[in-house]
């Protein structure tokens, strides 16, 4: 088993839960499944959100715990792919900088590819972090 790192960070956590009700906190914490849940469902109707509140320190340490280290920030990567994703911004930060100019020709190719990056961006980040260069 690998000693947990520090990986992801409360302070941005935080930050997106206070847009939690869209699940944007689940999924950078890597549970895409219950983001998209709190995203059709406005956080349980809000319920879940609020509970996330005392669960965010949890998600944390998990995170902190699956995701590999490395070169690659989790933090700016989630920034960089919420907040200019369909343009493919992240995706140039991760050294995919074919994709990354394809998303940007194509706003995140018409925004699913934007979604599937919410989905799989960690696990995007542990492959970059984990190969050998």
């Amino acid at each position: 088993m690998k000693q947990g790192s520090d990986t992801h960070s409360k302070a941005v956590g935080y930050a997106l839960w206070i847009f939690g009700f869209t699940g944007s906190h689940r999924f950078y914490y890597g549970k895409p499944v219950t983001g998209t849940i709190w995203f059709f469902t406005l956080g349980l109707l809000g319920v879940g959100w609020l509970i996330d509140l005392f669960l965010i320190p949890a998600m944390d340490r998990q995170a902190d715990f699956r995701f590999q280290p490395g070169r690659i920030n989790y933090s700016v990567a989630w920034i960089l792919l919420t907040f200019l994703g369909l343009f493919g911004v992240h995706r140039m930060y991760l050294g995919k900088w074919v994709t990354g100019i394809l998303y940007l020709l194509t706003l995140g190719l018409l925004g699913i590819g934007y979604l599937y990056d919410y989905w799989t961006l960690n696990d995007q980040i542990t492959v970059v972090n984990g190969a050998r260069n």
